[in-house]
């Protein structure tokens, strides 16, 4: 089975930098994985091999079959020396390697799910990364009212990170129907510096180098484009954020209305993290009488 490595850590800045490990069902890892990753990264150098060998037998690896390990990166500056250290330490232990050199976070996900069901989730590639998703987003806008604005405009803050890049390389995807404008792409500012979801959110203001007009749909990725917040600006000029709670709530909301105009009764659950604000859960438990589920976010820290 193929497992995916990323090189980035997140919400920091360029200085910063560490791993994030994918499982071979591209999602996150295991908890007890997550011991035993803890374990690897606190072992000293003489101690390595002694881990490894304790943690296969204690997973029943085997050892004989071949290892295969999918490789990304994001724009920091030390992440192309991380990428090689990778490198090495997968060639030393003579296992096999792809590197993809630059890709978003989701997107090393969705290559690592795709190897490891033969290309039935779709195809290991950009190209074919960018088709699946693009061909979903269109079908989906098919069933959308367009209020009359033919053509769907988006204002994107990319943090000054790995966002910028993919999305250009995504744009002509979307060559009908969706106009993007991308801000802080990285050719002048510092990465997460001024801008980026988490500075979004926890100002509660556009980010440097936007400006938000009226009725304009505008949102933030974070550095390494794998998480995302919708804001915009009422007539009176006043911010209002849509962060993943509210849009977590609003899509539970559209479902339960769905599954009541047909008379379908089945059980919806909203899965959120351990940052999660406690009164959309409370709202989701209690008034939608939708089942909260936490799961927490483990990155690994060189």
């Amino acid at each position: 089975m193929i497992c995916g490595r990323w090189l980035t850590i997140l919400f920091s800045f360029k200085e910063d930098n560490g791993v994030k490990l994918v499982d071979p069902l591209g999602e996150m890892l295991a908890p007890s994985w997550e011991e035993h990753a803890t374990c690897l990264a606190n072992a000293e150098e003489q101690d390595m091999q002694t881990v490894l060998v304790d943690i296969s037998e204690k997973e029943a690896v085997d050892l004989h079959q071949d290892a295969f390990v999918v490789i990304g990166r994001d724009t920091r500056p030390s992440s192309e020396k991380l990428s090689q250290s990778v490198i090495d330490g997968v060639t030393i232990l003579g296992g096999q390697f792809y590197d993809y050199g630059l890709l978003t976070t989701p997107q090393l996900h969705y290559m690592v799910c795709c190897r490891n069901t033969s290309g039935q989730y779709g195809k290991a590639t950009i190209e074919g990364y960018c088709q699946k998703l693009s061909k979903a987003f269109v079908e989906l806008t098919k069933q959308a009212s367009c209020s009359g604005d033919e053509s769907r405009c988006i204002k994107v803050d990319c943090a000054n990170g790995i966002g910028a890049l993919k999305l250009k390389e995504m744009e002509r995807y979307f060559s009908q129907g969706l106009s993007v404008q991308l801000f802080n792409d990285g050719t002048k500012g510092k990465l997460n510096h001024l801008c980026g979801a988490d500075f979004v959110k926890s100002h509660q203001k556009p980010p440097q180098g936007m400006e938000v007009k009226f009725n304009e749909r505008c949102c933030s990725f974070d550095g390494d484009a794998d998480r995302i917040v919708y804001y915009y600006c009422d007539a009176d000029g006043h911010f209002h954020l849509i962060d993943g709670d509210k849009i977590a709530t609003l899509i539970s909301s559209f479902l339960k209305e769905l599954l009541l105009e047909i008379g379908e009764s089945l059980n919806l659950c909203v899965v959120q993290t351990a940052y999660a604000n406690g009164s959309s859960t409370q709202y989701l438990e209690e008034v939608m009488k939708v089942f909260s589920h936490f799961y927490l976010l483990v990155v690994s820290c060189l």
